[in-house]
Order: C-alpha cells, then sequence, then structure tokens
C-alpha cells in the first residue's frame, strides 16, 4: 500500500490542469442559494473528476468498490453546501436514494432545516431546485420502501438509531433488506465518530461483532453502487489504523490552517490575566460592549454573544449562570469604575478610549450591559436536551430576532454548531487538565476546549462598502483599526503558564491559531525624502470601483463573452457502429468517409428551436430578459445574428447531407448547444463588476506609515531595508514582501539607470492593501507594486502608472484572472488629464524570476522605451 493519501496523489500539476478545465456542473451551480467559494469549487471539481473517470485515480490506481471517500474540511468550511451539492450531482447521474446520519441529534435537527426548511435563514438550496430541466424536491422519509424515484430522498438518522433500528428490528423502522436492490448514498457527517472498532484493533475489525462501525459497512456494502461519503475536521490520522483505512479514501484536505490563512476565520486571541472568575466575565462584558458600538456606528448589524465555559459537570455550568445573573443585578457605574482603574491591558484601554470618544459614560455602559444580558438572554446549553430544545436559538444566534447574548455551556456545542456571532469565550475555571502533565500528551478537556474556540472562529461576514468581500477578512494590516475587533475571537483564560502552553500547542496542531509570541509588529513608514516631494504632495493615484452590475447595455452574446463558436454534434449511424470491428484497411476507408457540415441556427426549422428552447426555464423570455434587457421577443433571440441566429452547429457523420439530417438529432444537438451557452452565460454573470472609470485620490491620502503584524518565521519577516536604503526610486523603509516580490525589487535596482535617462519623479510604492481593482466580475485585486514615472520631456507632462505584481510559479495557474485583468488593463491604457498633467494608466504582466528578461521587455514596451 501506498503511504501517499489519495488526495496527495492527486496533487499534481497534470490533475491540477484536467481538473480546472472541469466546469462547475449546472446542477450544483445554479441550485445552491450560496456563493460558492474557491476551495469548495475545487472540492466539486475533484470529486466530479474521479466520478467522470469512473473512480480510476490512475492507470495503476482504481478505488475499490462500493467506492468510500472522505472530504476532511475545517470547521466552518462548508462542508454541509459541499454534501448538498454532491447530493444534486449524484441525483443527475441516477441516483435517488440518500442515507444521513451523525452521532448528535443536535446535528439531525440543524441539517434538516438546513436541507428541508426554505424559509431557515441557512436553507441551502434556491426557491427551485431545477436539474434537467425539471423541478425537483427534497423528501424526509422514514425508510426507502416508498422512495419517490422522481426526486431526492433523505433519512436522516443519528447513527446511533440507524444501529438499533438495524439490530432491533421493530415495526416500520428501517431494517437492512431496506438497502437490498437498491444504490444507496451514505453521507456521515462528524465522520470520525463511526471509527471507533477500527482504532481500537490492531488488525481488521471483526465484521461479525455489533457496533456502529460494522453497521455502516454492512449498509455500504450491500450493493456494488453503493457510494460513501464522510465528512469531518477531525480525523485522527495520527493513529496508524484510521491512518492505514482512510489512505485510498481522502480525496479532498483543507485543514483549519489554510482556512485561516485564505482569510475565512476570525483571528483567536488567548486572553489571560490573573484576574479572578468575576473579572474576566466583566473583561468580556466591556469587549463585548464594543465590539455592539463600532458595529452600529458603521451600520453592521451584529449583536456579539458571549460564551461562559464550564469545566465538567453540569452543576458547575448552572452555578456559574446564577452567579452571572447576580453580577448582572449588581452591575452599575461603580463596577465599571472599579475595573477600568485596575485595568491595564491594551485592548480594554483602547475599548474605554473608544467609549470617552464616544461619550458613553460609565453609568451608560452599566445602562447597556445590564439591557444586553438580562436573564431571558441568556440560554444553557448543558446536556442533550437543553441542546435539542434550544436547537433552532443555538443555530440562528445571528437572526435579528434571536435574543440570546450569553450562553452557559460544558461540553455540548463542541461539534455540529454553527455560530458566527460568538467573539468572547470565558473559561471560568482554572488549572491544567487531565493528561497535561504528561509533556507529549494534551488533555481531553483541552483538546475540547480548542475544538470549541475552532468552531467560534467562524467569521462574522460584514463589509462597510460593496469593494470588499464581506466574507473575507479585511484588517489583518491594519492593527490600529477599531473594526479588527470584529475579526477576532477572545479566549479569556488564566495565565497559568502550563495550561496555556497546552491550550497553544493543541490550538496551533489545529491550524486555528498562530502563537502570538512568533508574531512581530513592524512599522513601516515613507522615507523622509518620498514625503517631502512635490510628487507626494500633488501627484495623484487612480483606481476604479467596485459597482452593482448593469445588463442595460447588453445587446448580444459578445457582450456577455458569450464565445461565438461551433458546436459540433456527432450523428451515429448503424455503418459507424460497426466500423470498429473491422480490418485496419476497411477502417481507414471507413475513415475516410466521415465527414462534416456547418448548420446555422437560422437554417434549422423554427418549430424544433422553438421546441428545444421551452424545454430548459433558463431560456424562457422573463429569465433571458434579466440578461439581455434589450430583447424584445424569443423570435428576436433565435434569429437575431447577435444571439443564436449567429451560430453554428457542426455535424459530423458518415457521408453526411443536410437533407439526412433528422429532426430529432436537430432537436438533441440544440440541447447541447444551448447547454453550453447557458454555461457560458452563467459563467460571466455577476451581481458586481469593476467601473470602466478611473477615480482618483491624493498619493499622499494614500500610501501612509503603516504597522504590520509578521510571523517571526515568515520569509516576509525580512524587510530588505539594507538593500533598499539608498535607493530615492522606492518609497518605503522597507519592502515586507515574499522573495518574489524582493526579487522584483531588486531587478527594478538594475533597470533604474535606464529609466531615468527618460523620466523624473521615478517611484515604485509596495501597495499594502491599500489600492483596490476591480475586474468586470468584480473580483478584487490589490497589486503589489505601483510605479509612477514623468516624462522629463517639458512639452509633456505625461506620468504613467503601473500596476505590478510578482508572482510565484506555483501560484501563476491559480491566480491566471488576475494576469488576464492586468492584460485589459494594458491594452485599454486609460489616459486621464488631471488640470495641466496627464497620466497614463497601465499594467504588466506578472513578474516570476524565471522569465525576468521577458519582464523587462513588457516594461520598456508600458514605458514606450
Amino acid at each position: 500500500m501506498t503511504d501517499k493519501f489519495l488526495y496527495e496523489s492527486l496533487n499534481n500539476d497534470i490533475v491540477d490542469e484536467l481538473i480546472s478545465e472541469i466546469e462547475l456542473p449546472k446542477c450544483i451551480g445554479d441550485n445552491l442559494k450560496f456563493s460558492i467559494r474557491e476551495y469548495q469549487t475545487k472540492a466539486f471539481k475533484r470529486y466530479v473528476y474521479l466520478y467522470k473517470k469512473g473512480f480510476n485515480v490512475s492507470k495503476k490506481q482504481t478505488l475499490k468498490r462500493p467506492v468510500h471517500l472522505l472530504f476532511n474540511m475545517a470547521t466552518g468550511s462548508g462542508k454541509t453546501l459541499v454534501m448538498a451539492g454532491i447530493i444534486l450531482y449524484l441525483y443527475e447521474k441516477g441516483y435517488r436514494n440518500f442515507l444521513f446520519f451523525v452521532n448528535s441529534t443536535n446535528i439531525i435537527q440543524k441539517t434538516k432545516d438546513n436541507f428541508l426548511n426554505q424559509f431557515a435563514s441557512k436553507y441551502l438550496f434556491k426557491d427551485k431546485i431545477i436539474i434537467n430541466n425539471k423541478e425537483i424536491f427534497i423528501k424526509d422519509i422514514e425508510n426507502f420502501d416508498g422512495s419517490d424515484m422522481d426526486n431526492i430522498n433523505i433519512k436522516f438518522t443519528t447513527i446511533q438509531g440507524l444501529h438499533v433500528d438495524l439490530n432491533n428490528i421493530k415495526e416500520n423502522s428501517i431494517t437492512y433488506e431496506d438497502f437490498e436492490n437498491k444504490k444507496i448514498v451514505l453521507i456521515a457527517d462528524e465522520a470520525h465518530h463511526i471509527n471507533a472498532t477500527t482504532k481500537s484493533k490492531q488488525k481488521t475489525f471483526d465484521e461479525l461483532i455489533p457496533s456502529w462501525e460494522n453497521t455502516v459497512e454492512k449498509i455500504h456494502k450491500s450493493n456494488y453502487e453503493n457510494i460513501m461519503l464522510e465528512f469531518t475536521a477531525t480525523m485522527d490520522f495520527s493513529n496508524e489504523n484510521i491512518k492505514n483505512k482512510y489512505l485510498d479514501k481522502v480525496l479532498y484536505k483543507y485543514d483549519l490552517k489554510e482556512f485561516r490563512l485564505d482569510g475565512y476565520s476570525k483571528e483567536i486571541h488567548l486572553f489571560k490575566s490573573n484576574y479572578d472568575e468575576k473579572e474576566r466575565i466583566i473583561q468580556a462584558l466591556i469587549l463585548n460592549l464594543y465590539r455592539a458600538e463600532i458595529a452600529t456606528m458603521n451600520g453592521i448589524n451584529l449583536k456579539p454573544v458571549v460564551l461562559f465555559k464550564a469545566k465538567s459537570t453540569i452543576k458547575e455550568s448552572q452555578d456559574n449562570k446564577e452567579k452571572f445573573h447576580n453580577l448582572i443585578d449588581e452591575f452599575d457605574f461603580k463596577v465599571v469604575d472599579k475595573f477600568r482603574k485596575q485595568n491595564k491591558i491594551e485592548i480594554i484601554e483602547k475599548a474605554f478610549k473608544f467609549f470617552d470618544k464616544k461619550q458613553i459614560s460609565s453609568s451608560e455602559i452599566s445602562k447597556r450591559i445590564k439591557s444586553n444580558f438580562k436573564f431571558e438572554n441568556c440560554l444553557s446549553a448543558n446536556n442533550d436536551e437543553e441542546a435539542e430544545k434550544n436547537q433552532i436559538l443555538l443555530n440562528t444566534l445571528e437572526d435579528e430576532n434571536n435574543p440570546i447574548r450569553a450562553i452557559f455551556s460544558v461540553q455540548k456545542l463542541n461539534e455540529g454548531w454553527d455560530v458566527l456571532n460568538l467573539f468572547d469565550i470565558v473559561r471560568l475555571y482554572e488549572g491544567q487538565n487531565t493528561g497535561g502533565a504528561n509533556k507529549d500528551r494534551i488533555g481531553n478537556t483541552t483538546l475540547s476546549e480548542a475544538q470549541l474556540i475552532g468552531r467560534g472562529a467562524r467569521y462574522f461576514p460584514f463589509s462597510l462598502d460593496v469593494k470588499e468581500n464581506k466574507f473575507k477578512r479585511k484588517y489583518d494590516n491594519d492593527i490600529d483599526s477599531d473594526l479588527k475587533i470584529l475579526e477576532e475571537l477572545y479566549y479569556h483564560a488564566k495565565d497559568e503558564s502550563r495550561y496555556i502552553s497546552e491550550l497553544k500547542t493543541a490550538l496551533v496542531s489545529s491550524g486555528i491559531y498562530e502563537d502570538e509570541e512568533d508574531m512581530q509588529i513592524k512599522e513601516l513608514k515613507l522615507k523622509m525624502d518620498f514625503k517631502q516631494s512635490l510628487f507626494y504632495k500633488k501627484a495623484f493615484v487612480f483606481f476604479n470601483k467596485k459597482i452593482e452590475k448593469s445588463y442595460d447595455n447588453v445587446k448580444s452574446f459578445a457582450d456577455l463573452d458569450v464565445k461565438k463558436r461551433n458546436f459540433t454534434f456527432k450523428i451515429s449511424s448503424e455503418y459507424g457502429k460497426v466500423a470498429a470491428v473491422f480490418d485496419e484497411k476497411n477502417y481507414q476507408k471507413e475513415q475516410s468517409n466521415l465527414s462534416k457540415i456547418d448548420v446555422g441556427l437560422k437554417e434549422i426549422p423554427l418549430h424544433i428551436v422553438r421546441f428545444a428552447l421551452s424545454k430548459n426555464p433558463f431560456f424562457y423570455h422573463d429569465n433571458l430578459t434579466k440578461f439581455f434587457p434589450n430583447l424584445s421577443s424569443i423570435l428576436e433571440f433565435i434569429q437575431n445574428d447577435e444571439y443564436l441566429g449567429g451560430l453554428e452547429i457542426t455535424f459530423s457523420g458518415i457521408n453526411i447531407h443536410k437533407e439526412k439530417i433528422k429532426n430529432n438529432e436537430y432537436l438533441n444537438a440544440i440541447i447541447k448547444l444551448l447547454s453550453e451557452v447557458e454555461s457560458d452565460i452563467n459563467a460571466n454573470l455577476s451581481k458586481f463588476e469593476g467601473s470602466s472609470e478611473y477615480e482618483k485620490a491624493l498619493i499622499s491620502k494614500v500610501f501612509i506609515d503603516k504597522k504590520l503584524k509578521i510571523n517571526k518565521n515568515n520569509e516576509r519577516i525580512n524587510g530588505q531595508e539594507e538593500f533598499i536604503k539608498d535607493k530615492p526610486w522606492y518609497a518605503y523603509d522597507a519592502n515586507f514582501g515574499t522573495t518574489e516580490e524582493k526579487n522584483f525589487v531588486e531587478l527594478f535596482a538594475r533597470r533604474f539607470n535606464g529609466l531615468k535617462k527618460k523620466f523624473d519623479d521615478i517611484y515604485l510604492i509596495r501597495n499594502e492593501r491599500v489600492v483596490r481593482i476591480y475586474d468586470r466580475l468584480g473580483r478584487t485585486f490589490e497589486p503589489d507594486f505601483l510605479l509612477f514615472c514623468k516624462k522629463k520631456d517639458k512639452n509633456d507632462s505625461l506620468t504613467y502608472q503601473v500596476f505590478i505584481e510578482p508572482k510565484g510559479l506555483h501560484l501563476k495557474d491559480y491566480d491566471k484572472w488576475k494576469e488576464d485583468f492586468l492584460h485589459v488593463i494594458a491594452d485599454k491604457k486609460n489616459s486621464l488629464k488631471i488640470n495641466t498633467d496627464e497620466y497614463l494608466i497601465t499594467a504588466l504582466p506578472f513578474y516570476n524570476q524565471s522569465d525576468e528578461n521577458e519582464f523587462s521587455i513588457s516594461l520598456n514596451k508600458a514605458l514606450n522605451i
């Protein structure tokens, strides 16, 4: 057996290229309500790729049947959305019966809401699910006897309930016979719970011994066509038996570290202090109010929540809740003033400075906190009964009409809890947990605390304007901003070195946390000579804006980048079907008889085209006018050269002639052509777009001194200070960029003498996420550098502004859209006049050290040297 996991076997350039060419299936993209993120798209495409290959990984490796795969994806990364998408895809491929199981009743209720309740805020599908031009419904069933073969049938159950039902037959319950002669898709959430047998055995477990794992295995193996899909964030691959079981099953891995680095999580802060429990509570309440006020001031609808964590018993949690209510009853301005006076913690001081600035007095602070944390706004979730009873409140904490502000819990929220607006977790106990005394072993309680922190790290989406991605962190490089606290989760605990060390180890291991001791604050300052220059004070920088997409001027396929390529349709024939068994000579003769003929859509009988259009709701007139508002009728759509009338179908076959093409062949060809047109249109639709007009701002208002937080082990920590300190053309005193960005600066230094013969005011400015530009789909791009060069010619005041992006080879394909956008900017070369000065906006292709000569040629061309 290979030591490589399946996902590692697929991680190579050849497979990556093949997967990148796969289009996201329409049944997925058209029917999911939420936007699909890049990593989720990759998960879908990887599954589609393997499915289309018949689950053949390579010439040497074919997956065992029935197929069994695992998606190892981070908490909060949208595993349920991926489940929903694959269910839609497998329905299209002929599967109708799905068995969803998990270990927790609470998760069952939440998942049912996500799949079945159209009025739930986290319902996953659009109002209508349309697959192959037909509306599909999702049905909740008790067993598979009465499956509706036109729709999606899902049996939701706990693994415990499934095991009991199958091994203790009772009336109307599901039985093993339900799975005979039916192909089933088994979907296991929090799948690490079904591996107890594998984990505990040295050898293959005995299938005759009743266990959850054996029950699942028996169902899975009941039909060769069955598929089992497991989803979890926390599989223990350090266990050799678990690792061996899943080597050929882990199709996709997207861990917490990637999730955090991609900006989709909150940043975690361990708020360790010498405060007692009461003061830790007050600390969290002050930050809670600070967040709420920051959000309100910026028009963000946020109700931040605090979780108070007991160590191990329900009684402890109940006592914590009682003490909390007593504290709230006594909460007044004296409590606030006393805490403020004794506090020396930077973030708390920052909160009080904010309150002072907004003239929120200690008395008003206490009143708002008392109001926010009234008895009825606090909830317990200590056991299964409470968690199940309150599951709707627990899983809709972000909703406006949900009043809950504080939650008291022991262990029940470590899994299956979808919460975005949890910002503070207060550990209401002290001491190191069992197991931590051994430096090589982390206590189980600490591991569960780390897991809870991982759940709380889900990002609360917000943006101040349409320019920003509301689902990603925006203030990593703006550590002085008040808004940064809306992207941070604080875990409040006693400063006990052994415990904190153990918790850090668990969090770093999970990937959700970077040890703050590894982080350094770096000051990035503009050079004084640059600040004092006339160019800095008077010159402008140009950028476009993200605006709502308007389709008012769309009058053709070309306006939506739908390519007018011929669609090829092969006509089958009886002769062609037997030709493959002839000898080589006759086979070559047969090939010589193959012919092709181009037929314009306008040449095909109108009633056939109309019928093909009627079979797909996407091409109904009321839907088409959303994208083509100038379209007057379906007839115009069919006959106008700007739409279908300008398309052709290439028919191929043996001795083919136009008069021999049958009506049903025309129909099938048009249906497939329309499917491609629909995919092209959908691929180019967006809610936003980059404006064609550029806006300006004074350089002195945009580029300022900044503070950056950088991991001391990161390549960026070296600021290249010695190299650039005597380079007057480099605006900042350091370059905390990647190795590729530093290589570019060194290349520019070698090219500088050639530039200064023609230009004055040559400045290269590193863009620390302050200048953003947007492509035609509204995607955000922050080029790493902006180059400004002003001509020396007294009669020509032209200043070039050039966008430049160094890019490592491993990222060139992934970020290809950015390079395409740079080419668009370079082709347009926007010329703008401000007073008597003229600016030319242009761009260069990606810089990489491996092709410096080609880049230099592009630079000369862009600057007309």
